[in-house]
């Protein structure tokens, strides 16, 4: 999440405890009713994925050597170490440019809980005050632990991990359905911010999801020595291409900038081995909702996602519910959505889901927050949001 800096003291009231438990109680209920039906079977996750991502892969695959080599990129150094060289000549950052190539073993355990949020403080003009479209600011939500084991209560939420020029970050990311394979898709729905720097960089390296991740909760003591199927009990899916808003990428910077209300990102991600589909590994995915609802409209939303500056450490999976305001950052773009919630860095990208017609749907992802941690805003998904969508899922999503 990209912070900004806020002074508003005005406040809005929380919705009341039925609407919140009714979005909770949805979400786990889609995300079960999607599994095998045997209880025994649906609490197991699935078979054979403990060994690390790309143990198997012995080699670039050709398609992406070549387009490495097209930007003067050494293939071999790439694999062995060279995707950390982030000089300028060296940092994709075209829509076109998106290079992903699986590093054998890269993501180990300590690897993963050592990766830190994304998140800066951004010391800025107030982002509520002046702009006349701009509701009060919530009242704070305090985030809840999600029930374990987490397959079995929030099937679609996982962890986007990648490498940036500061290190190893982490976000936060949702299964969503892919209209053109239904039952089988691979498509996650994060946050720009989460696989690009935007204006003044590049395609982030190394991108990965862990669905379920420490699907039961455990602490980090007890995580000292674990082992990677503990951490992704179905395993890690390597993106093999990624698509963010041209908005993000042309306007984007550390604060959300002008890139902010278009900050989205849908990865096509691919498994460790075999030909299971994300969607039928973990159980479940979500449609998303490009109705763009107002916020009036909208009802309550709830944010999932794992926070990981503190107070949180990013081993655990949280929820905030409430009623969304708007959120204008500047008269010439658009709303965005805004909640209470103290969740903090490493919940970029975790969806927002609500209820329509007693189906839970995505509606928006964390974006930004304030330094001191008391609200999420998200962007608003309409007919771009959409198209990129379509896109992916028609030019990747049978691969």
């Amino acid at each position: 999440m990209r912070s900004i800096r806020t002074s508003v003291a005005a406040r809005r009231g929380r919705p009341g405890v039925l609407v919140a438990a009714g979005i909770v109680a949805a979400l786990s209920l889609t995300a079960t009713a999607c599994g095998s039906g045997d209880d025994s079977a649906s609490d197991k996750p699935a078979a054979g994925t403990s060994r690390g991502a790309g143990e198997d892969e012995a080699r670039i695959p050709g398609d992406l050597a070549d387009r490495l080599k097209e930007h003067g990129i050494d293939v071999d150094r790439w694999r062995d170490g060279g995707w950390k060289n982030w000089d300028k000549d060296k940092w994709l950052s075209d829509a076109k440019d998106f290079v992903n190539p699986v590093i054998k073993g890269l993501w180990k355990p300590e690897r993963m809980k050592s990766a830190e949020d994304p998140d800066r403080t951004i010391a800025v003009k107030d982002a509520s005050a002046g702009q006349g479209v701009s509701d009060p600011a919530p009242d704070p939500v305090r985030a809840e632990p999600e029930k374990t084991p987490y397959h079995r209560y929030a099937a679609p939420v996982g962890k986007v991990f990648f490498d940036s020029p500061k290190g190893s970050m982490v976000c936060s990311g949702t299964v969503v359905k892919d209209v053109n394979h239904p039952g089988r898709s691979n498509l996650v729905w994060t946050a720009g911010h989460c696989v690009h720097a935007g204006g003044s960089g590049g395609w982030y390296r190394n991108i990965a999801f862990v669905p379920s991740y420490n699907d039961l909760d455990k602490s980090e003591a007890r995580l000292s020595n674990a082992t990677a199927a503990e951490m992704a009990p179905y395993g890690q899916w390597w993106a093999d291409w990624a698509s963010t808003s041209r908005e993000w990428i042309s306007g984007g910077d550390e604060t959300g900038g002008a890139g902010a209300p278009y900050d989205y990102a849908v990865l096509h991600v691919k498994p460790e081995r075999g030909a299971k589909s994300l969607e039928e590994t973990v159980g479940n995915a979500l449609d998303v909702d490009f109705s763009a609802p107002s916020a009036r409209s909208a009802g309550a939303m709830g944010a999932w996602g794992y926070p990981a500056a503190p107070p949180y450490n990013g081993l655990s999976m949280f929820k905030c519910v409430d009623r969304p305001g708007r959120l204008s950052l500047s008269p010439g773009l658009p709303t965005m959505y805004r909640i209470g919630c103290t969740m903090t860095g490493g919940s970029s990208g975790g969806g927002w889901f609500r209820v329509v017609d007693g189906r839970t749907k995505l509606v928006s992802n964390t974006s930004i927050g304030p330094s001191d941690h008391t609200w999420l805003a998200g962007p608003q998904l309409g007919a771009g949001a959409e198209a990129l969508y379509r896109s992916m899922s028609r030019k990747y999503g049978g691969r």
